[in-house]
């Protein structure tokens, strides 16, 4: 009975995670062919063809692990899809490779200080990943004899017989493998691997020699071959995790625990001078090799002058990660200082970076953005509706278009209407309004409200921001 509650606690869990839609959620790539040239529509991306090969370049280096320590700036206006490429780089890295994604002001509300919030998310973002070999014996189930004492109490008792093609052996086993061969609800036709080490069992499938049993397997039962050879064998695992995971397992104070609580807290110098050192013994003996991996920092410009001296050290270091940062502003100043600068980021930095421009979308791209959103929301558009909208991301704003489609769909649902028309859109627009027509009530009702500052000059801070 718990068996089946796990299944379907396991089953909501997944259900839900597909089911939320997030800004990006349709990014399943760059969109990107073999020969690194981008198509103008693919995998959820549109547009902005020239950063988007840019991006494929630097990928496809991260691939082969050519620029660690290296920097990447994103710089564009606001809405021109910076962060949607970063996602997509994400993705087709895949599992693989780390990649960590962070918001620039997210370190000032860490109970740890700054340099140690971008160091644990550097190392975050570095792989090690670790070779070692395992005997295991594998083999198909012939028989499962588990004895219970008469009495209901006691140690269970049983033996396991398994084979290959080649030869046969019965197996006792005590209280702990009996309830693993229950738990992975083992039985005859099964083919098995158990590790030695761990005695963990894991299914393979059912055997070939038991695929005219189809009335009593389900559609998702996978047949594999019976193995060939010996029952015992050794064979090579291979283990990817974190250097920050490492650091967190070696910290006494925290240990492996923290990594599933997330309180972490600032860790030692030493451990991870430790660590490093162990590491790099572990590359000299091809125990294990370390893979280069990826630090996202959105908004940028949201860093002060001690994070940004700490980044110039950091990429200097063996074990960097490639660094990829995104941000909107213009010569603007380095947080904290009097200091104007482009993007408000320090000179210094901003010669170690390679600067991937976005530009704003043309009318068909954003077109084709909102039909592909639509899809991803799972609201159907008429074509006028879709063109109304296009024409209303043109004069105020792509993100706010795309607001809207949510809001149109839930009008047009409670008309009980299947498709969103052009007047769902029109009664979304007049119950939302956007960036200008909201300045725009600010200034006929200035007089109304407790502070206003319009008729004020405007203040340096002001002036960047406007």
């Amino acid at each position: 009975m718990a068996a089946i509650a796990s299944v379907k606690v396991a089953e909501v869990r997944e259900f839900s995670r597909i089911e939320r839609i997030g800004t990006h959620s349709h990014i399943r790539g760059l969109g990107l062919d073999d020969a690194l040239e981008p198509r103008e529509v693919s995998q959820g991306m549109v547009g902005q063809l020239t950063a988007r090969r840019a991006a494929g370049v630097v990928l496809e280096m991260i691939r082969e692990g050519k620029i660690a320590g290296r920097a990447v700036l994103i710089a564009g206006q606001p809405g021109t899809g910076k962060t949607a490429i970063a996602m997509g780089m994400a993705q087709a890295l895949g599992d693989n490779t780390p990649f960590t994604s962070m918001a620039g002001s997210e370190i000032y509300s860490l109970e740890m200080s700054k340099t140690e919030a971008l160091t644990q998310a550097f190392r975050k973002s570095i792989g090690v990943r670790i070779k070692e070999e395992t005997e295991i014996i594998e083999g198909e189930v012939v028989e499962v004899q588990i004895d219970r004492p008469a009495t209901g109490t006691g140690a269970k008792v049983g033996k396991l017989t398994l084979k290959t093609t080649d030869m046969e052996t019965v197996y006792d086993l005590g209280n702990k493998m009996i309830e693993s061969l229950i738990k992975e609800k083992a039985q005859a036709g099964d083919v098995i691997t158990i590790d030695k080490a761990t005695g963990k069992i894991s299914k393979l499938g059912r055997s070939f020699t038991r695929a005219r049993d189809y009335d009593a397997t389900g559609p998702q039962t996978r047949f594999v071959q019976c193995p060939e050879g010996e029952l015992q064998k050794r064979k090579e695992v291979t283990h990817t995790v974190t250097l920050h995971e490492i650091d967190v397992i070696n910290s006494r104070t925290q240990g492996f625990l923290a990594l599933f609580s997330g309180d972490t807290g600032e860790i030692k110098s030493e451990v991870r001078d430790q660590i490093n050192s162990k590491v790099a013994e572990w590359r000299e003996e091809g125990k294990a090799e370390i893979v280069p991996g990826v630090l996202f920092i959105d908004e940028v410009h949201m860093l002060d002058m001690e994070c940004f001296s700490f980044l110039n050290r950091a990429l200097e270091d063996d074990m960097a990660p490639v660094l990829i940062m995104a941000t909107n502003r213009g010569i603007t100043k380095i947080r904290g200082t009097k200091y104007r600068s482009p993007h408000g980021i320090p000179i210094d930095l901003l010669d170690r970076m390679v600067i991937i421009a976005t530009q704003p979308y043309e009318e068909k791209e954003m077109k084709q953005i909102l039909k592909i959103r639509c899809e991803e929301e799972d609201a159907e558009m008429t074509e006028d509706a879709l063109l109304v909208l296009t024409r209303l991301s043109l004069e105020t704003s792509l993100r706010y278009a795309i607001q809207l489609i949510t809001v149109a769909n839930l009008i047009a649902r409670k008309r009980k209407a299947m498709e969103i028309a052009v007047e769902d859109i029109k009664k979304a627009y007049t119950l939302f309004l956007d960036e200008t027509r909201s300045t725009q009530y600010l200034k006929d009702i200035q007089d109304e409200f407790m502070f206003n500052e319009e008729d004020e000059p405007k203040s340096d801070v002001a002036m960047e921001t406007s």
